[in-house]
């Protein structure tokens, strides 16, 4: 998905696509393609494995002892639920009963649901910054490449190993710097008290481009985006199971 969405992105930059570039633009491009249904099937079978597996953390515990505490089981809790709710509208877009929304359309709604109670402003501007510090945090855990730990790197070769090194660190600073944008603008939303200022994935990449550096940026985050899905591919072969 974040190379598909990646892709999209790129293809934005230059204003050849008007795809949406975020989860519900890669699931129209994939089921544009002649074996479409198949891997949208595959993408609900993916996703449900994904929210078993986090689930699982969350009861059980993740590998070693900092994934036995009970933040860390909260987290996975969460992830699971995420991927749960995820791969329920993936199945009902490959069911036909439905298109998935836009991220832009989600966060606006959101936005505007929440501002219509009382503090609901306050509380939006919480979550914009709990984006934002959760962007920054996993653009300073890329950076750090604190991923090694969780690899079993051990077993690859030294250019291999430099490969997914480079991958995780730069596709991960690309990612929690689009969760750092789509942040600033939930904080700006609840701050004006306008809730279409709110921005899913896809504007926030979009907003990349309108900045002094122009497209580039935003070729720059896209190229990004498709190194972390890469490393995705990676972390699966290499992930540590076990603690």
């Amino acid at each position: 998905m974040y190379v598909i969405i990646g892709w999209i992105a790129v293809q934005v930059a230059f204003d050849h696509s008007g795809q949406q570039a975020d989860r519900a633009g890669a699931l129209h491009a994939i089921s544009a393609t002649p074996v479409g249904g198949v891997l949208l099937w595959l993408l609900v079978v993916g996703f449900i494995g994904m929210a078993l597996w986090r689930l699982a953390e969350a009861a059980y515990g993740a590998p070693g002892t900092a994934g036995r505490k009970a933040s860390a089981r909260v987290l996975a809790l969460a992830k699971g639920v995420l991927y749960g709710v995820i791969a329920y509208g993936v199945l009902k877009y490959a069911l036909g009963a439905g298109g998935p929304q836009s991220s832009d359309k989600e966060s606006v709604d959101l936005t505007a649901t929440l501002m219509k109670y009382p503090g609901g402003r306050v509380l939006v501007i919480v979550i914009g910054l709990a984006v934002i510090g959760g962007g920054a945090y996993l653009a300073y855990q890329a950076w750090g490449e604190e991923f090694r730990k969780d690899l079993r790197l051990g077993q690859t070769g030294t250019r291999a190993r430099r490969i997914v090194e480079w991958l995780g660190e730069f596709g991960g600073i690309a990612r929690g710097a689009v969760f750092v944008t789509a942040g600033i603008f939930l904080v700006v939303a609840a701050a004006e008290a306008k809730p279409q200022q709110a921005k899913g994935v896809d504007s926030a990449l979009r907003t990349l481009a309108g900045t002094p550096l122009g497209p580039w940026l935003l070729v720059l985050v896209a190229i990004g985006l498709i190194m972390f899905g890469l490393f995705s591919c990676c972390e699966a072969r290499w992930l540590r199971l076990r603690g």
